[in-house]
């Protein structure tokens, strides 16, 4: 069970979306069932339809819950653009499951999905947009989005590349993201 870390009381919906996102990294949408993802949450996988209406809701929760929490932690460090990679360092190092998650299965979102999610993303990228071009001057808006997002695509590709340890790994990746964004 994938229960570990849920002490009484929190929240079970989190919790389904948690594990749900753990097992769609690994076995993928399809590859996973709700009695599944029940059975890691220590509940009967009907018990999943009184949070949501089925998986399909649950993967459009799990991945606009990412991009929620990634534009709410980006707003914090607007402007700064060492705290916003040290933000989405940790989150890539921390949450590897949640990246392949977002990258693999967004074509299993419906339409509405896609749209909130997509909408949540190129905000995200205009804090950091906005961020960089505080800083460089030199770069006009589309020219920053290019240098922004092929950050993130160095970023997030963490899940497929982090062989070296935590520490090392997330200096490396401030690093490289750094100078990226500075090229």
């Amino acid at each position: 069970m994938l229960t570990r870390g849920y002490a009484a009381g929190v929240d079970r919906r989190q919790q389904i979306i948690d594990t749900a996102a753990v097992l769609f990294a690994d076995r993928g949408f399809h590859g996973v069932s709700v009695h599944d993802i029940g059975a890691a949450c220590g509940i009967s996988g009907p018990a999943i339809y009184k949070h949501f209406r089925g998986k399909d809701e649950l993967l459009t929760h799990t991945l606009t819950g990412i991009s929620e929490h990634l534009l709410a932690g980006g707003r914090a460090r607007a402007g700064d653009v060492a705290a916003l990679v040290d933000f989405h360092v940790d989150f890539a190092l921390t949450h590897p499951d949640r990246i392949v998650v977002q990258e693999r299965e967004w074509a299993h979102l419906d339409d509405a999905g896609r749209t909130a999610v997509r909408r949540l993303q190129v905000d995200y990228i205009d804090v950091w947009v906005d961020a960089v071009r505080a800083t460089r001057s030199d770069l006009d808006r589309p020219t920053a989005r290019a240098a922004v997002q092929a950050t993130f695509g160095l970023l997030n590709s963490t899940p497929h590349s982090a062989r070296l340890g935590g520490d090392t790994m997330r200096s490396l990746l401030s690093r490289m993201a750094i100078a990226a964004l500075d090229a």
